[in-house]
């Protein structure tokens, strides 16, 4: 689906990052349509990665985690300025304060805009003054959105029912898409003289860390011999946030090795054995678990919505207990004991399960669908 007239296409979210590890391919897709793309996005080292693809890029100031309706009253007020003087054609809105915020913002210019719900996050962990304060803005500024997208079925099912957003405007995509043939399986290599389960995410107490630590622990009291290895960044100000005196800790004891921030993840996961995440917070389809599947790991993580959504039990992983480090550890010792064969018939699974329903091409399909429909 190609579109004759060119158009002006804003991405706004919270990092540059997001933007280009996540949305890259739709990007290029939209670009190689003859769309101009604007990315609006606080400044990092990624702004020049984004440059480079040809893209603008505007930079903005934001706290995607703060509760001081001033500084939000701010953000309102800079983006409503900024689309006043850009005036693009359509605006993708990414988390919360941009959905919010940024939807209402282009309503007032009189711009069509699109919601991408990533994943519901700490605001709707539990049902208290944040959850219902949260609630209250979607309801009040979803309304003015063309299309509200989710990544997973919960999310849409959970903002149809509380009336969020009216169901003729919700959609439901197959998460953000992975690039099966960058996440590809690497050559064959020597075998780990010991299993390694590697996670990869976030440092959130959430995300399901301590969990897998807690699971090692009890897995190495029980004589086995295995490394687990955690890839993340960690989030300074987030309520959830693990300290890193912590993981130092957890390494001086022997249960994890910690590794950092890696760019490209795709080296660490073709020496892993198994993947890990067990997670418990409210995700949309964690890209980490897409990343993994696509390279043929076998995978471990939870019930959790959106992470049930990758990893059918005893296909291509396991599913375990939300919170459970003892069910972890039982999945985790399921894999120690199986045979090398069926762990690997497992991630191959997973590869296929992923190309058939998470392909890249599926999202971009529908981003070409909007804009052709809205023009």
């Amino acid at each position: 689906m190609r579109i004759s007239k060119s158009r002006k296409i804003a991405f706004v979210s919270n990092n540059a990052w997001s933007i280009y590890n996540f949305r890259l391919d739709v990007i290029k897709a939209l670009r190689n349509d003859g769309h101009q793309i604007i990315i609006i996005t606080p400044f990092n080292s990624y702004v020049e990665k984004i440059t480079e693809l040809g893209c603008e890029h505007i930079s903005i100031d934001f706290d995607n985690k703060s509760i001081n309706p001033i500084v939000d009253i701010r953000f309102f007020l800079n983006l409503n300025k900024l689309y006043k003087r850009l005036r693009p054609d359509l605006i993708f809105h990414y988390v919360a304060k941009p959905n919010i915020y940024g939807t209402m913002a282009a309503k007032r210019n009189g711009i069509a805009s699109v919601a991408i719900i990533t994943g519901l996050g700490f605001a709707f962990s539990k049902k208290n003054l944040l959850y219902a304060i949260v609630k209250l803005l979607y309801r009040f500024s979803l309304n003015g959105a063309t299309d509200v997208l989710f990544l997973n079925n919960d999310d849409a099912q959970l903002f149809a029912r509380e009336k969020i957003v009216p169901l003729k405007k919700i959609n439901v995509l197959p998460g953000e898409g992975i690039n099966t043939t960058y996440f590809a399986p690497f050559p064959p290599r020597e075998k780990n003289e010991r299993l390694q389960f590697l996670m990869s995410c976030r440092m959130l107490k959430s995300k399901g860390v301590e969990v897998f630590v807690e699971a090692s622990r009890l897995l190495k009291l029980k004589g086995y011999e295995f490394d687990s290895v955690i890839l993340g960044f960690f989030e300074k100000n987030h309520p959830d946030s693990i300290a890193p005196a912590t993981v130092e800790s957890w390494q001086l004891d022997g249960l994890i090795n910690y590794l950092g921030f890696r760019e490209d993840v795709r080296p660490s996961l073709a020496g892993a054995d198994v993947f890990v995440f067990p997670s418990f917070y409210n995700e949309g389809v964690p890209r980490s678990l897409l990343e993994a599947a696509s390279m043929e790991l076998p995978i471990i993580t939870t019930l959790n919505k959106g992470c049930r959504d990758v990893v059918e039990d005893k296909v291509n992983g396991f599913l375990c207990k939300m919170e459970d480090p003892f069910d972890l550890a039982s999945k985790m010792e399921a894999m120690i004991l199986m045979e090398e064969a069926a762990r690997k018939k497992m991630g191959q699974k997973g590869r296929q399960l992923v190309i058939s329903k998470f392909g890249m091409g599926k999202v971009i399909h529908e981003y070409r669908r909007i804009v052709a429909h809205l023009f």
